[in-house]
């Protein structure tokens, strides 16, 4: 599967990866520390039936970054030109994680486009906090940071991280992985080197980092965020899919999304699947989103 770049109107270029099938048109949207490439489990195990595209967000992949990102909607913006420029008009959308918060807030702007929304191992609602640890000995004093200056010498995420990124570090960025994401699965060798390949792309860590922690389109105010109530007018089908061992997104931050989601979402819950249930879940994951995608139910009925 080749990529290919368009310019959008604003001057970025958007790469993207396409897999032709039929009529029904699914949109994949990634997370933080990878781009398109990590999709590419799913995008093969997907059936025939789907024609399926993959963009790389601002900074990430193939994607250029000439403007700094400084909120989710900048993302979900870039997509919105994307989905313009390539004719796409009506598509099911799916986020992972990061993805999963541009997703939202896309259908909140664009809903006419959206025809069922599917959030996969999803940022929160209430965004994903930045918390600084005030005290090493005890983890339960932690401040939420607020600034991006703040997250961006933070020593324990961004600059490790990006220390990482910059040194090269593969080994580094693994340990990485394996510690938070591959706990208990791990993707092939071959496969493993081309991820980190991809994680080596990213351009906008603090950035991202950022936009997550101040993204809050709930009615509930936070530190980072006053909250703009705007996931209230999400009104499409959703199906929201978590992992029971994730270590990233917390069950706290899914049981905010569904809170704030009310009755309007499906949920179903993942066994023995972490933040990645591409690798650790690949074919319950696909018989999920087969079947949601087909169902014609009302939405509305939780399931674990």
């Amino acid at each position: 599967m080749t990529l290919e770049t368009i310019q959008l109107k604003n001057g970025e270029d958007i790469a993207y990866r396409m897999r032709a099938g039929s009529e029904k048109v699914i949109v994949l949207v990634h997370g933080n520390m990878t781009s398109s490439a990590h999709w590419d489990l799913l995008i093969e195990k997907l059936p025939a039936t789907y024609t399926v595209y993959a963009p790389d967000l601002r900074g990430f992949g193939g994607s250029s970054y000439r403007k700094p990102i400084t909120s989710i909607r900048d993302f979900s913006e870039d997509l919105a030109q994307w989905v313009k420029q390539i004719g796409l008009t009506n598509f099911h959308l799916v986020g992972w994680s990061l993805g999963g918060a541009v997703a939202m807030q896309y259908t909140i702007d664009y809903p006419e486009t959206v025809e069922k929304l599917i959030l996969l191992a999803s940022a929160s609602s209430q965004g994903y906090p930045f918390l600084q640890y005030m005290d090493p000995t005890d983890l339960t004093k932690v401040k939420r940071l607020t600034t991006r200056e703040e997250i961006e010498q933070d020593p324990l995420r961004t600059k490790h991280i990006q220390g990482l990124y910059d040194a090269k570090d593969r080994e580094g960025l693994k340990a990485v992985w394996n510690a938070g994401i591959y706990t208990h699965v791990k993707p092939d060798n071959n496969r493993y080197e081309a991820y980190v390949d991809d994680m080596l792309t990213q351009r906008n860590l603090a950035d991202v980092y950022h936009a997550l922690n101040t993204f809050n389109i709930s009615t509930i105010p936070n530190e980072a965020a006053i909250g703009t109530g705007e996931i209230d007018s999400i009104q499409v089908p959703i199906l929201v899919i978590s992992g029971d061992r994730d270590l990233i997104v917390t069950q706290q931050m899914t049981d905010e999304l569904l809170s704030d989601l009310k009755d309007r979402a499906k949920h179903v819950q993942l066994t023995h699947s972490g933040h990645s249930p591409l690798v650790d879940q690949l074919n319950e994951l696909v018989r999920i989103m087969d079947e949601f995608i087909k169902e014609d139910a009302a939405c509305g009925s939780k399931t674990k």
